[in-house]
């Protein structure tokens, strides 16, 4: 087993330091004067105020973290480096009535970005084509070839968006042709940006707007209020309205709670007021899409986006067609959104059933090896003909499961090339390790987050590959076994666990990285008639000391520890989960999301 030293320094929550799932429990820390501070200020009670100030939140920041705007947020577009000179290269272009194009990622950023330019240009009364490569036969980002295919259908200008900062070839053959680009991205990129017009990147090295949480379509909305400026300054809109930018926030949250950003600052405001244009479901392609999911409209939460909207807007970029959701998030016709929308729905279902095959085969693959469980760092798994669409999620399913970094590759037994993308643990920089992989020549191509990464490479060299990382990796080991400690927010008792407490909490949303959602611990429960679910779920109902209950479910962990203890319906565990609304059949509850158990008997 991995060393678990770093885990048992810390404070155990209820005297956990080792779950079944091999964490260590902790209260979130936070500081008393900033606790009383935010209860005076705010009139909170002492929980929902230490929760607050778990999060970070200064005391005299309380009122905009809780009714974050735009106004007291929204930073100067000029302070991203490149911003200005984007925005006057894409009007000067549109003055001239040039042929611009847009270049997108196959992802939800990537078409929420692609949609927010298109209705923007459709807005000034000019159409703006979309371009977005085949993840299977084109692979991620520009390529020379793409460049190719967009010079001879007669694009001046290119605008990249959510792919292009690291492009740096491809840039190159795109000046060499004589084709224009503006690059609108968040990803990591070099130290030498590409040749392009302008990089817009709140990552890119010497950019001081401070705005590095963003999703591309966070920065790709900042633009949009950078060309309404320009176009302003240029009497643009003596003869035509200014497009109100506020209407498209939807997008904007689309992007960022999508692409997995850190929910503070700005980027939380322009979440939190994205989901609220999002509740009113004018987007014609966000509504087809939810009627499609079988969902019924109302109050939009981060569920929506990340859970029924998200995975199905990916499906056509995974094993569909590329630009299905770019299409669905642009269009204003609702007989194209409803089909587009019934498309993506049926390969979404299609996805799961390749997904679900994918993770089987891995997890036999790598539980043979015992690489799960050994001191690695890091585990690489590979095999034929898996898909490059569903690797992502493999990977993101089995670090849940073994909660160390995980690559999962799929290898093309032809050509012995594979595509591969990893998920990484806090502390451990995936996306920097696969990027001087790549600098050192044992990929073909790679690049991403901390905590997300995408290869190619020669299959020949998986062996180098997983050695390479394992020792790229080893020494954040280490710092990653103390970060997974689970942090809880407050100790209850079932007959706490109201609709009114989860209402009150609500009051924290938007939640993901760095605004987590809060996580209760139960002490001393049983779980009374518990049912293994198809896909490994387990539900059961949680019971007290003193007979009070709430309704339970643990999602994927049937044959782990964790679910086992809960299938055995056994007494005196200790629970740490998530409160979720339960509105079935119009009862207005809630529901216990177990996330970890422990069993004090084996603490």
């Amino acid at each position: 087993m991995a060393d678990d030293s770093a885990a048992k320094t810390l404070t155990a929550f209820l005297g956990v330091s080792r779950s079944l799932s091999g964490r260590a429990w902790r209260q979130r820390p936070a500081d008393a004067a900033v606790v009383r501070a935010h209860m005076q200020a705010l009139g909170l009670d002492e929980v929902l105020a230490r929760a607050l100030a778990a999060r970070g939140v200064p005391a005299d920041q309380g009122a905009d973290f809780l009714t974050p705007t735009l106004r007291a947020l929204f930073p100067d577009p000029s302070s991203f480096m490149d911003m200005d000179a984007a925005a006057e290269a894409i009007l000067d272009a549109l003055q001239a009535k040039a042929r611009i194009h847009v270049f997108a990622d196959y992802d939800v950023d990537g078409a929420a970005s692609a949609a927010l330019l298109v209705r923007w240009f459709r807005a000034m009364g000019h159409d703006l084509p979309l371009y977005v490569p085949d993840r299977l036969t084109e692979g991620y980002g520009p390529s020379a070839k793409a460049f190719d295919t967009l010079k001879a259908a007669g694009a001046d200008l290119v605008i990249t968006v959510d792919c292009g900062a690291a492009a740096n070839e491809a840039l190159a053959h795109a000046a060499a042709i004589a084709l224009n680009v503006v690059v609108i991205d968040h990803h990591m990129m070099r130290s030498e940006p590409p040749k392009a017009l302008a990089v817009v990147n709140p990552n890119r090295p010497g950019c001081n707007s401070g705005q590095g949480n963003l999703a591309a379509a966070g920065v790709v909305f900042v633009l949009l209020a950078a060309l309404n400026r320009e176009a302003r300054r240029r009497g643009l809109f003596a003869e035509r309205p200014e497009p109100d930018i506020r209407q498209w926030l939807d997008l904007a949250a689309l992007g960022a709670i999508c692409d997995v950003t850190g929910l503070t600052g700005f980027n939380r405001a322009l979440t939190g007021l994205g989901l609220k244009v999002m509740s009113d479901w004018r987007n014609p392609g966000l509504r087809a899409l939810l009627a499609a999911a079988g969902a019924e409209p109302g109050p939009a939460k981060s569920n929506h986006a990340g859970f029924i909207l998200g995975p199905r807007i990916n499906a056509g970029g995974r094993i569909g067609r590329s630009d299905l959701g770019a299409r669905l998030l642009s269009t204003d016709d609702p007989a194209e959104a409803q089909a587009l929308a019934m498309e993506l729905d049926a390969l979404n279902l299609s996805r799961r059933e390749v997904e679900r095959a994918v993770t089987e085969a891995a997890v036999r693959r790598v539980e043979a090896t015992g690489a799960h469980v050994d001191d690695s760092a890091v585990i690489v798994v590979a095999g034929d003909d898996w898909h490059p669409g569903v690797v992502g999620i493999v990977a993101g399913r089995l670090r849940e499961r073994w909660r160390k970094p995980v690559v999962v590759i799929g290898l093309d037994p032809v050509t012995g090339v594979g595509k591969g993308s990893g998920r990484s643990q806090p502390g451990m920089n995936l996306g920097r390790a696969i990027q001087a992989a790549w600098e050192a020549g044992v990929l073909i191509a790679g690049g991403g987050h901390a905590m997300a990464a995408g290869l190619t490479m020669d299959g020949s060299r998986l062996t180098e590959l997983s050695a390479f990382l394992n020792d790229r990796l080893a020494g954040e080991r280490i710092q990653a076994i103390a970060l997974d400690a689970l942090e809880i927010d407050a100790l209850i008792d079932p007959a706490a666990a109201t609709r009114a407490l989860f209402e009150s909490f609500e009051r924290l949303a938007p939640f993901g990285p760095a605004n987590p959602e809060p996580a209760f611990a139960l002490s001393g429960v049983q779980a009374r008639e518990p049912v293994a679910m198809n896909g490994g779920h387990v539900r059961c109902r949680l019971v007290g000391p003193d007979g009070a209950a709430v309704r339970a479910i643990a999602w994927r962990c049937a044959d782990l520890p964790a679910g086992q203890a809960l299938l055995s319906g056994q007494g005196g565990l200790s629970v740490v989960g998530r409160l979720k609304a339960d509105d079935w059949n119009g009862r207005k509850g809630v529901q216990f999301e177990i996330e970890d158990v422990s069993d004090p008997r084996m603490v």
